[in-house]
């Protein structure tokens, strides 16, 4: 498909600033075709000689990205993921080493990769929180892809159809340039939203009767659809009636997610795996799961709709490596009419007979604690809502609620993201949060709760922290999951104004401070993606 006058627009001025630093915000709705214009930069810096890189939130993206490079180049595209045998992370490696010309797909871990000759670099999907690493070496590979295009005087793309609110920032400053596609590519239509009120209402394994009623109707009509819900599994816990009995993860305190394929309960924190007992162990009584997941709402369409194909994406699904092209080929091919999944739904995988998203618990994360948490939701219905209406048909987009009186869904059906966003952004400099303030996270993990307490209280009261100019300290107080793999986890926060206070603030913690001691181990999380 050609490209639109937008498109065009948006690769010239891209290519204007080839051998320097610029960083591009590519704002482009769902489906206005970010990924054409990514392949025309890709393809002018590939022919004048040298590499492109292109970041990808989710190992599911890869096989789609790379048929569609492969057939716009006409040669291989190299992929690096953890999902990658030894020996292929290892000959990709050596390939970028060398002096030649490579198109390299990747998620974060990509952007170590030793490149000689690299002259682009594409993060897709810039929002999305799987680019931050949030154990061990903590780092955003979105920001750090940033600071390696500056090293290199080369030119570096952000695309996102929900950029996060510090893009937005950026692009409203001056620091970054800030390109907009306002239009879907080629026949694809806007599709239209419509809430369900699902209070008081008996739901059959999590779908209210209106929803199957729709599903219904757009399968008579030959369309495919999408059921998003961000929990895996089939039961969020189990539970006995009749003693109030709940299967636990002791480590970490915590309702054990119930698979029922497997028959085990599973903690999705630490790992903790358990077979799933025949009766109640404290009173012998029948246990009841309770809540939906992704495997119970494949059960549930199962038998509401028999003979239609069905599957499912998620993280138990990926872990089969064969599984994964399996899922998206049918899907491609129209076998699979229906396709239930998280997240990993909601980013960049374009499936044109897509004409309806149904979107299972609209209500999950208005009310959290973190104050990142409305920008989140909006990113994620955004995003799995504009799977629907791709291709030639119109799409729809049903979201259940029992809140639908909340104005954050009023302001992502009434209008765009673009003015959910600036509402946001208001919000946050009212407030002085980030992206107009900075924020570190100390965190101390231990066995015994009341030595991670008395580390963070000893480290707030020493002067030397406290000396700092407009440094704020919040805390210490419990995560909002407070205990995880037989470890409490107690937090402090610190908050400055500019980067170079908060820097200043966090050395004095360090110089002053023992990050390891045999009771507490202290981790330093800055620009920290959530507070948990």
């Amino acid at each position: 498909m050609p490209l639109n006058a937008e498109q065009q627009s948006a690769v010239r001025t891209v290519l204007e600033t080839t051998r320097s630093f610029q960083c591009t915000l590519l704002d482009g709705v769902t489906g206005s075709g970010k990924t054409e214009v990514y392949l025309a930069i890709a393809r002018a810096i590939l022919g004048d000689g040298r590499s492109a890189l292109l970041l990808l939130p989710e190992i599911a993206l890869t096989p789609q990205i790379t048929t569609r490079i492969e057939q716009a180049f006409g040669s291989r595209a190299l992929v690096y993921h953890s999902e990658r045998s030894q020996e292929e992370r290892q000959a990709v490696w050596d390939a970028v080493r060398s002096d030649g010309v490579h198109c390299v797909i990747g998620t974060r871990s990509a952007l170590f990769l030793p490149f000689t000759t690299l002259g682009l670099i594409v993060v897709d999907e810039e929002h999305d929180a799987s680019f931050k690493q949030q154990d061990g070496f903590r780092y955003s590979a979105r920001d750090l892809a940033v600071y390696r295009a500056r090293q290199l005087h080369i030119p570096i793309v952000l695309g996102s159809a929900t950029p996060s609110l510090e893009s937005l920032a950026n692009a409203r400053t001056g620091r970054y340039r800030h390109l907009r596609l306002t239009a879907r590519a080629g026949a694809g239509q806007t599709p239209h939203w419509s809430l369900v009120d699902i209070r008081g209402q008996k739901l059959r394994g999590g779908f209210s009767d209106k929803t199957l009623a729709i599903m219904q109707r757009h399968l008579e009509r030959r369309g495919q659809m999408l059921v998003y819900l961000n929990r895996r599994g089939y039961a969020r816990s189990l539970l006995c009636p009749d003693c109030g009995w709940i299967a636990t993860c002791e480590p970490c305190e915590s309702p054990l997610t119930v698979h029922q394929r497997e028959r085990r309960l599973l903690c999705h924190r630490c790992g903790l795996r358990r077979p799933v007992p025949d009766t109640c162990p404290a009173c012998g009584g029948t246990l009841s799961p309770r809540g939906s997941g992704t495997e119970r709402l494949e059960t549930t369409l199962a038998e509401c709709f028999p003979g239609v194909g069905l599957a499912r994406l998620d993280r138990d699904v990926i872990a089969h490596r064969n599984r994964l092209a399996s899922v998206l080929e049918g899907v491609r091919s129209g076998s699979t009419r229906m396709l239930v999944g998280t997240q990993m739904l909601a980013k960049g995988h374009d499936f044109h007979g897509v004409t309806l998203v149904v979107v299972i618990d609209a209500d999950q994360g208005l009310y959290s604690a973190d104050f990142r948490a409305a920008e989140h939701l909006g990113q994620q219905l955004v995003q799995v809502a504009g799977r629907a209406g791709r291709g030639e048909l119109a799409g729809e987009v049903v979201l259940q609620t029992r809140h639908p009186e909340n104005p954050l869904l009023h302001d992502l059906f009434g209008g765009s993201y673009a003015s959910f966003a600036d509402h946001l952004l208001e919000e946050r400099r009212a407030a002085g949060w980030p992206p107009y303030a900075k924020l570190a996270l100390l965190i101390a993990e231990s066995a015994d709760a009341d030595a991670a307490w008395a580390v963070l209280r000893a480290i707030k009261q020493d002067p030397e922290t406290v000396s700092a100019d407009r440094l704020d300290l919040f805390g210490p107080a419990p995560a909002l999951h407070p205990k995880q793999a037989g470890r409490w986890r107690i937090q402090l926060l610190l908050k400055a104004p500019t980067r170079k206070g908060l820097q200043a603030g966090c050395v004095r913690i360090l110089e002053h401070h023992k990050l390891h001691s045999k009771k507490v181990r202290l981790s330093l999380d800055i620009d920290p993606y959530s507070l948990d």
